[in-house]
């Protein structure tokens, strides 16, 4: 994954989703508008790409037009170019890589608020199952990671993120305080 070049940027907001396909499919549904015209105020763009293309599908032009929208940032199942100019902006964007070829045509945006399921290029589906990003599901992402909470679990997963955060700090005392940290552990998360 690409992180923004500051640590301190984070995003969290529903998705606007956006799927991609290959610029030579032609069955493919295709848009009335720009997908970044369309982007809603306080989401977050989630772009899901075909596999294994090695061309951008987000730019400079883009993330202006997101930001004039209101949009909080964008991750990307792929790849994005620009990078200077995302910095510049001060616009969170976190993909899988770069690249110096544009997205057309190689690829074209198909679909908008759809769900989409974003497979892990690197390992199999056994391995590390697809996830799944429904239309208004959380986005949360820093320099960490991006995770995805359906948006009916999300006072759950806060609740669950609270609760390991104290008990996080907790064992952080402990072994500033010189203990080991299997015994922080095991005192804490018993494990």
């Amino acid at each position: 994954m690409l992180s923004p070049s500051d640590r301190s940027d984070r995003i969290c907001g529903p998705a606007y989703t956006v799927q991609m396909v290959l610029g030579s499919n032609k069955d493919a549904p295709k848009l009335s508008a720009h997908f970044v015209d369309t982007a809603s105020e306080g989401s977050v763009i989630v772009i899901n790409t075909p596999e294994r293309v090695k061309n951008a599908v987000w730019g400079g032009l883009m993330t202006a037009g997101a930001q004039s929208r209101g949009a909080l940032g964008v991750v990307i199942s792929g790849r994005c170019r620009d990078l200077a100019e995302h910095r510049e902006a001060s616009f969170p964007v976190f993909a899988r890589g770069h690249s110096t070829l544009g997205q057309s045509p190689f690829t074209r945006p198909s679909e908008v608020n759809v769900p989409l399921v974003i497979r892990s290029p690197d390992v199999s589906d056994q391995e590390f199952p697809p996830v799944r990003v429904e239309p208004g599901d959380w986005v949360i992402a820093d320099e960490d990671g991006v995770v995805c909470v359906p948006a009916e679990k999300a006072e759950e997963v806060i609740g669950l993120a609270m609760k390991g955060r104290e008990v996080d700090a907790r064992c952080l005392e402990d072994i500033k305080a010189g203990k080991g940290v299997q015994e922080a552990f095991k005192k804490h998360r018993g494990k």
